[in-house]
């Protein structure tokens, strides 16, 4: 074995595991704050110290493999039902193992100098100056990519933050242009979000309002009622918005669908 910088090994790793898990966020189409991406690369970068263990036998590597995706997820993208768990897992796992699979490649192919692989753990022995640079440069291009992205594509998925009884509520929503379901007392627009968000969460029944639905799956009445403050996007929305309680029926990450007029206000 070569020498290891810690610094070096660790820091390298966060990198990778960042932009392995920006690529998750975007495949599952989750809008999870940045700073969960920041902590599970973090986590993953610590993780990349059994580098300096004696090399692992074969089987063993991959468990401690899927063992550490396992968590960086959990730690990443929060509690979800276990299909969701399992299939944000898996997407972690085979993208982490494309690019070990790819860098194994480059290794045995080209021979960099500087690079090593220790127990599926990438390591470039790269200068402190460097490595300063490349950050500065990959946070460029991240925010020259966003930038020129923000204004041609306009993501139908949106982080909704609801606080009530100070307690917090986030989930993803998406956007759905049919949804018309209205209060129909006030007119208010209705944001239609699954139980299993608010399973914690008891409303007075004083001010829960019955709000009747129709969709192409039946029609139906959902239990209602209004949050202390909603946040769409990081941006406060009309408080007085409904939120209508139905069954666990969304797939994936989405956990409720927000009519479009919320978004476009």
């Amino acid at each position: 074995m070569n020498n290891i910088y810690i610094d070096v090994l660790i820091t390298v790793n966060i990198f990778i595991d960042y932009f392995l898990l920006m690529l998750t966020k975007k495949i599952i189409g989750s809008n999870i704050k940045y700073f969960r991406v920041i902590i599970g690369s973090i986590v993953g970068g610590l993780f990349s110290l059994t580098a300096l263990l004696p090399v692992l036998p074969f089987g063993l590597n991959i468990l401690t493999d899927l063992a550490v995706a396992m968590l960086i997820i959990f730690i990443t993208f929060g509690k979800c039902k276990i299909k969701t768990y399992i299939k944000r897992v898996l997407i972690f796992f085979a993208l982490s193992f494309s690019f070990g699979g790819l860098m194994i490649f480059i290794y045995l192919a080209f021979k960099p100098k500087g690079m090593g692989i220790y127990n599926d753990v990438i390591y470039f022995d790269i200068s402190p100056v460097l490595l300063i640079i490349l950050t500065l440069v990959c946070y460029y291009i991240l925010l020259l990519i966003k930038k020129l992205t923000k204004s041609v594509y306009k993501s139908d998925i949106h982080n909704i933050e609801i606080k009530i009884n100070d307690k917090c509520y986030i989930f993803n929503a998406k956007l759905d242009t049919g949804c018309n379901v209205k209060e129909p007392f006030s007119g208010k627009s209705v944001i239609v979000a699954e139980k299993e968000v608010f399973n914690d969460f008891v409303p007075d029944k004083t001010k829960v309002r019955l709000i009747p639905f129709t969709s192409l799956g039946g029609s139906g009445i959902l239990q209602g009622f209004c949050a202390d403050n909603i946040i769409i996007d990081g941006k406060e929305a009309d408080n007085s918005v409904y939120i209508g309680i139905c069954e666990n029926i969304f797939k994936d990450d989405i956990k409720a669908i927000i009519p479009s007029e919320l978004i476009n206000n």
